[in-house]
């Protein structure tokens, strides 16, 4: 089998990228596999390629629905035809007859929340499962402790798929996060295929302000010193939508805001245009990025400061995925540190929380919480959604062991999620302040050595920010795009979602 006649019948490529013939390797000789490749790498031909040679179905679990869009566009776009992604945007009857047809689908795209509904999993296992790809899978370790718990679970739900065949991909993971994921998906010795986290093309530089006017100003300048397609990054959505309406008061054009509070539709219609070339830049918080596949952004800038280095690392790896050169920028003023260390602190329920709401699951049966009671519950102790979800995983997890015990080890886990979450913080404030090379510090992090110095790397190896804005690539075409109104390009979306709906369940 020549796997490059494979790729260019298939894929229209004539090369592998670095680490992409290794893992389709490993996989083909039926070994489960952990791979860890940059961003913009091309991880999804790691699964793509070898559907065509397994010809089973491939379940693709994915944490972010533009993410699974994405990438079923493109792959309908090649004129792969059976491919679904069970999310919202299906109607219910649709829903339905997709989930009755999955073995008529090549490529199953779905979130790990998916995999918590008894119906579903039921359907799957009587599926012939070539491959099970978790993409993105830091999520488990990242998000899977503390919001987004169903992530721990795909460890049972693999076993109850008779354990297919497994690929965990990521773009960034410790060794101690490849190790997390390994044990949550009950791996064993799967083959680990790990490239270097470096990005080259990404110079990085760190600017330091006394005042929030100061940075506001700054973050002015800099808009108006390139022409490429930009990402601004949040911590909070009003901070998104109030910079993005500043920006445009003051003459900035083709800008726009984007985080998950937003109406779907309108999210999608934000990403399209971006896309498009119709926006040059986006103000968004962590929700915008992971199932942004633009390959031409210039800038990332920073005006909070991100959740750690892992999330750092996934945002800037959203510049210059053409390879060419791009910048990140991070802006910081004395201060700063309070906003992410706080939604660290909120993030998690306090122990007042977890003592009420684990007093009244225990009294009334925690598989018996009814919609009514759930709502009554999360007004009367102030949970979000999320610290409910937390706590009820838990609790269930939990739930042959005596009350007493339960309400304790609830209240240490989040003790001890506080600390891991705080410390990973303070290591990323540490990095800020570093004297030597930035790009060095990062691969310290993920215990990787730098092979070769970079002539364009960091302000701590004399890059200027001017002066390297002044060599990015022009393009010119950025953000000019004839724009239609918003009803115009919302309503061409639709119709071309309704298409594919259409196609996919014919």
């Amino acid at each position: 089998m020549n796997l490059e006649d494979i790729l260019l019948k298939q894929f229209g490529f004539n090369t592998f990228r670095p680490g992409q013939k290794e893992v389709i390797e490993s996989l083909l000789r039926g070994k489960d596999t952990l791979a860890m490749l940059p961003t913009g790498s091309g991880k999804s031909l790691c699964y793509q390629f070898p559907a065509y040679v397994l010809k089973k179905s491939v379940l693709i679990v994915s944490p972010l629905l533009s993410l699974m869009q994405d990438q079923a566009e493109q792959l309908k776009m090649r004129g792969e035809k059976s491919v679904i992604t069970l999310n919202s945007f299906l109607t219910y009857e649709k829903k339905r007859e997709a989930i009755e047809h999955l073995d008529s689908y090549r490529f199953i795209y779905l979130s790990p929340e998916m995999l918590a509904i008894p119906r579903i999993i039921e359907r799957l296992q009587k599926l012939e499962i070539g491959l099970f790809v978790i993409d993105e899978a830091h999520c488990i370790s990242q998000w899977g402790y503390d919001f987004r718990t169903d992530y721990l679970n795909l460890g049972n739900v693999r076993s109850i798929l008779n354990n297919p065949l497994t690929l965990a991909l990521t773009a960034t993971a410790t060794k101690t996060v490849q190790t997390d994921i390994k044990d949550k998906l009950k791996l064993e010795q799967p083959k680990e295929v790990i490239t270097s986290v470096d990005r080259s093309n990404i110079a990085y530089m760190v600017e330091e302000f006394s005042s929030y006017d100061e940075k506001l100003k700054r973050l002015m300048q800099l808009v108006n010193s390139f022409d490429g397609a930009a990402i601004i990054y949040f911590s909070s959505k009003k901070a998104a939508e109030s910079v993005a309406t500043f920006l445009q008061e003051n003459g900035v054009k083709n800008i726009d805001y984007y985080h998950g509070g937003m109406e779907q539709e309108q999210r999608m219609l934000i990403q399209q245009q971006f896309l498009r070339g119709q926006l040059r830049i986006i103000c968004a918080t962590s929700a915008f990025g992971m199932g942004v596949n633009k390959n031409n952004v210039r800038v990332v800038i920073h005006f909070h400061l991100p959740q750690g280095m892992e999330a750092y690392l996934q945002e800037i790896g959203r510049a210059g995925r053409d390879g060419l050169q791009s910048v990140a920028i991070l802006l910081y003023c004395d201060g700063d540190e309070g906003l992410p260390l706080h939604l660290v602190e909120q993030q998690l329920p306090t122990n007042y929380q977890i003592e009420q709401t684990c007093a009244s699951l225990h009294e009334v049966g925690i598989w018996n919480i009814e919609p009514k009671l759930e709502i009554d519950l999360r007004e009367m102790y102030t949970l979000t959604d999320v610290q409910w979800r937390w706590i009820t995983h838990y609790v269930k997890e939990f739930e042959q062991e005596e009350p007493l015990l339960i309400t304790e080890k609830l209240k240490q886990i989040a003790q001890t999620r506080r600390v891991e979450n705080q410390t990973k913080l303070e290591r990323f404030f540490r990095w800020i302040a570093v004297e030597d090379c930035r790009r060095e510090n990062i691969l310290s992090y993920f215990d990787v050595m730098l092979t070769e110095k970079n002539q364009t790397c960091c302000d701590r190896c004399g890059v200027v920010t001017e002066e390297l804005l002044e060599i990015l690539p022009h393009d010119e075409q950025a953000g000019r795009a004839l724009k239609k109104t918003w009803k115009q390009e919302l309503a061409a979306i639709l119709i071309g979602e309704a298409k594919n709906i259409e196609e996919q369940t014919s």
